[in-house]
């Protein structure tokens, strides 16, 4: 009789429910098998027996071989939903236990949209699929040579690998969370230098070029024109030129109270539109057309 026990640590429902669902797949290859639980003093045991071949040795070893691979997708499963994120956060704790508990909530929030793939990146995609691979490999590798494994040992001392693959996702979601601090104090820095300003123009009017530079005009859509600015732009070459910063610190220079974004669909730095707001919150309107953005569509389409 061939078989394989499962330990798990609390109760066996979950891993159950997941082996159960598995396994029913075997009906269809006419496979018999049975499922016993066995409870003990807080742990719980599940053995998965084949039924099959008593008197048929090489059948009964080849239904063993298809038993080992449904178990190994099933337990697969269970460690990514039940383990990953306790995974997760034990790294965070021991490799990055300088942030408080609020900043390790959110690391571990990125984290998690990274392995669940909650942005449906097709990277993220194959990531999913090879540590899943990962896991399957090594509960198979494991079974070659022992019919009984403790999930929480295996898990802790036979997936160095896999733990490897999460040290990784935490370390970029440290530096992705890291960047947006500073993205956050950069913007806060800003638009208080913005707040604390008295403001030269009144209204600037910001134009998409078809060329993406930048055409500003003021209140009475006049182009706006700033002799320092001019005199920065004279300094370098014209490949050096950054028109989005350019844009930036001329707003910042104006600090405008009342920002109007026009052919805000020609703005290809979405990026950019958002720092825009954040500095100037509260401050910005985005047009939603008139003869500024009809002149301005109508030369762009002249142009190309």
């Amino acid at each position: 009789m061939q078989f394989l026990c499962i330990g798990v640590n609390g109760s066996a429902d979950v891993v159950m429910q997941h082996i159960d669902n598995e396994l029913r797949q075997l009906k269809g290859k006419k496979i018999s098998y049975s499922i016993n639980e066995i409870n003990s003093e807080g742990s719980a045991s599940i053995i998965c027996t084949v039924n099959d071949g008593r008197f048929y040795r090489e059948k009964s070893l080849e239904s063993y071989k298809i038993l080992k691979t449904y178990i190994s997708n099933a337990l697969a499963d269970y460690i990514i939903r039940q383990y990953e994120e306790r995974l997760l956060m034990r790294i965070i704790n021991s490799n990055f236990c300088y942030f408080n508990t609020a900043e390790k909530r959110e690391i571990l929030s990125r984290a998690l949209n990274v392995i669940r793939n909650e942005d449906n990146t097709f990277i993220n995609s194959l990531f999913q699929i090879r540590r899943r691979n990962v896991i399957i490999r090594r509960l198979l590798d494991y079974f070659d040579n022992s019919n009984s494994i403790m999930l929480d040992g295996f898990v802790n001392f036979r997936l160095k690998d896999y733990i490897k693959d999460l040290e990784e996702v935490v370390d970029k979601a440290v530096d992705d969370f890291l960047m947006d601090r500073e993205y956050r104090e950069f913007i806060r820095l800003l638009r208080y230098f913005v707040d604390i300003q008295e403001p030269k123009i009144d209204t600037v009017h910001v134009i998409v070029g078809y060329d993406n530079r930048y055409i500003l005009l003021d209140g009475s859509k006049k182009e706006i024109t700033n002799e320092c600015i001019q005199e920065y732009v004279n300094e370098i070459t014209e490949g050096e030129i950054n028109y989005d910063d350019l844009l930036v610190s001329s707003l910042i220079t104006f600090a405008p109270r009342k920002v109007v974004i026009h052919c805000n669909g020609q703005f290809r730095n979405k990026e950019l539109m958002e720092t825009i707001k954040n500095v100037f919150y509260g401050r910005v309107i985005i047009c939603q057309g008139c003869d500024i953005c009809l002149v301005r569509m109508v030369k762009s389409e002249t142009k190309k």
